[in-house]
């Protein structure tokens, strides 16, 4: 494996999820793959869950992570070509790529989308400069687009959940104060389309998923229906995708709080299980009762990060 970004890279499914059950149940079985490896996760955004999960599963490979903090830790850094750099980035991304990566063996990314001009956002042209000038496998986590480890580890946590062979999974939008990326509806879209689940996604009009990661999901405007029947509701807030009108790309639409998750929406589905990525913003997307009940997987899918990340520099280290 040379890169990480879609549901595609990680071939099948199936095999995928048996050796993440062997990778949780014997997480230090493969220390001698990362002996004298080092991974370097380079984060241009602020993380808890990708950070810390990324580091524990590099440390149970027997690698040496090195993190590093764009604009803290280093220079500011340039992303894109032909500019004049007469601002505050003291550094091109095509001198600091090869640098970065002649001190590591793998290295992941997270650079969020900066949701003002959706080309170059969706071209992921950040994380696509690291892939040409850096010449090392290259992990997602979290990018303008896709954040495959977070899906991986949701589709990890369906299969230890599920009640079900092929369980019912509703993908709801639901409101934020802030404009946010498409990168985990996206990813969770694409995983759930290629996994043996029933897949809906339901959310106001204007903020359809672009085609490639939507796929064949059928879109349901009524959330309520939509949740009719749910064995897993995933909520989370994502800004204007801009599919139809990509002058729209990045705004807020709605505001709508009556697709706040709560204790009425879950009452229409099948005993759901609830989920969200993290961090999640409590009585917005969704109320205390629904992510404080036993039925709440937050947890489990969080410590499941670190065994999606493992899974996969565990492949790109047998790759080497």
């Amino acid at each position: 494996m040379k890169s990480f970004f879609h549901v595609s890279d990680i071939g099948d499914l199936g095999a995928a999820l048996e050796e993440a059950k062997q990778v949780k149940a014997t997480p230090f079985a493969w220390k001698h793959l990362g002996q004298d490896k080092t991974i370097m996760l380079v984060f241009f955004n602020s993380s808890l869950r990708t950070r810390l999960s990324s580091q524990k599963a590099a440390l149970n490979l027997g690698m040496n992570p090195i993190v590093l903090n764009i604009g803290q830790d280093s220079w500011k850094l340039e992303t894109e070509m032909g500019v004049v750099m007469d601002g505050d980035k003291s550094e091109h991304l095509r001198e600091a790529i090869p640098v970065m990566t002649s001190y590591c063996d793998l290295i992941g990314i997270r650079s969020f989308a900066g949701l003002k001009d959706r080309e170059f956002d969706y071209q992921e042209t950040v994380l696509r400069q690291f892939i040409e000038y850096g010449g090392k496998p290259v992990i997602s986590l979290e990018s303008a687009t896709v954040h495959p480890c977070q899906a991986f580890a949701d589709l990890i946590t369906i299969e230890e959940y599920k009640e079900k062979k092929r369980p019912k999974v509703v993908l709801t939008w639901a409101p934020h104060p802030r404009a946010l990326p498409q990168a985990v509806p996206n990813s969770f879209a694409e995983w759930m389309n290629a996994a043996e689940v029933d897949f809906v996604i339901t959310h106001p009009h204007g903020y359809e998923l672009d085609p490639l990661f939507a796929g064949p999901a059928r879109v349901e405007y009524d959330q309520m229906k939509a949740l009719e029947g749910a064995d897993f509701v995933y909520a989370k807030n994502w800004s204007c995708p801009g599919v139809t009108d990509p002058s729209r790309y990045g705004q807020i639409l709605s505001t709508d709080m009556g697709w706040t998750v709560d204790a009425r929406h879950m009452a229409v589905t099948d005993h759901a299980f609830f989920m969200h990525c993290l961090p999640v913003r409590r009585n917005m997307i969704v109320s205390d009762d629904v992510i404080d009940s036993p039925r709440s997987l937050v947890i489990p899918e969080a410590a499941n990060r670190a065994v999606s990340a493992q899974v996969v520099m565990k492949r790109m280290l047998e790759s080497l």
